[in-house]
């Protein structure tokens, strides 16, 4: 079984994904294997190398992550 944590992200991927919900800029957190959206306060997660970009499957961020 692979750790998602040891995982990267395609930094060339990285610049061409936006969010789905404000088509704005995402930011890679490797500590948690997601993809954060700051301007709609959610977290993409990461399963397998994959980014699920559905709104339905990303997790709310909490106020100090928001900020």
């Amino acid at each position: 079984m692979t750790d998602n944590k040891t995982l990267a992200v395609d930094p060339k991927l990285l610049e061409i994904l936006v969010c789905p919900l404000t088509k704005g800029p995402l930011i890679f957190d490797r500590e948690k294997s997601e993809l954060v959206s700051k301007s709609a306060g959610i977290a993409y997660p990461i399963r397998n190398g994959i980014p699920i970009m559905l709104v339905e499957e990303a997790r709310e961020l909490d106020i100090a992550e928001g900020a």
